[in-house]
């Protein structure tokens, strides 16, 4: 009677058993490389980008510095023998395509555009690497830092994100999303520009938002690019300086951003 018990209880055992955690991860997109890093255990990556050690682009580029890093050719990838590949979908495409016939699971990772997008790919990732309790402990923490950062700070003040060579960050974007959690309003849409535009001095001088926001990396000029930045013209916006690591991708450092843009803005202004 015991061992029929046992024999009928063992599907339900079975069923119960919790996933297989990837032991060989590879990510071939710079945000995944943040949540792997947030989310993984050391052991189970095999591979981050090769952008995972660049303080410019990664916001956790001193946590990669010992993670081994690929250039995410299809040979290269094969190599490292992964269980797990996340990747951007055209770049899983790309790669997969080459590497048809085998098994190997596969994460689609898209830009994230708001931070409903980042907690979504939080679980997502937490899941498939096998720990979803830490993307809740992470999402709990993301939510308590944003909880404290004030929603009016910027009092409807405008402001600009102008990036090197004069690219103006637009509406529908998490830059975008990140002045309206702190009260500002993106002069992109003041003045009807899309997500992405280029604009110009005279434009930006002409349109005179309360805030330029700009890359820190920009602060010193090295380049044409960093150059115009610096042009007397925009010398007496009043700026907030962001870690471009911050905004490049979706992920963890989104609150860091927020609470950073929201310390900086002036009272009063």
């Amino acid at each position: 009677m015991r061992m029929l018990f046992l024999l009928l209880a063992m599907p339900l055992l079975l069923a119960a058993a919790p996933p297989k955690r990837p032991q060989r991860i590879v990510s071939l997109n710079l945000c995944a490389d943040q949540y792997l890093l947030a989310l993984a255990d050391p052991g189970q990556i095999a591979a981050l980008t090769r952008f995972a050690r660049d303080p410019q682009m990664s916001a956790e580029a001193e946590k990669a510095a010992h993670v081994p890093i690929s250039r995410g050719s299809a040979e290269e990838v094969l190599a490292l023998r992964p269980d797990l590949i996340i990747a951007s979908p055209f770049r899983r495409r790309e790669t997969m395509a080459q590497l048809r016939g085998r098994e190997i699971a596969t994460v689609d990772l898209p830009s994230a555009e708001s931070y409903a997008d980042i907690v979504a790919q939080v679980r997502q990732i937490a899941a498939a690497v096998g720990y979803p309790e830490r993307g809740e402990a992470l999402v709990a923490q993301m939510d308590r830092r944003l909880a404290a950062v004030p929603r009016d700070g910027g009092a409807g003040a405008t402001a600009a994100y102008y990036q090197r060579r004069g690219y103006l960050t637009g509406t529908g974007t998490l830059v975008d999303e990140m002045l309206r959690r702190v009260g500002l309003r993106n002069l992109a849409e003041r003045l009807g520009k899309p997500s992405l535009a280029r604009i110009g001095l005279e434009e930006m001088a002409r349109a005179r938002p309360d805030y330029l926001i700009v890359e820190s990396a920009s602060e010193h000029v090295i380049d044409q690019g960093t150059e115009m930045l610096h042009h007397p013209i925009l010398a007496d916006i009043p700026r907030i300086r962001i870690p471009q690591a911050w905004t490049v991708c979706g992920g963890p450092a989104y609150a860091d951003a927020v609470a950073s843009l929201s310390a900086q803005l002036k009272p009063g202004r």
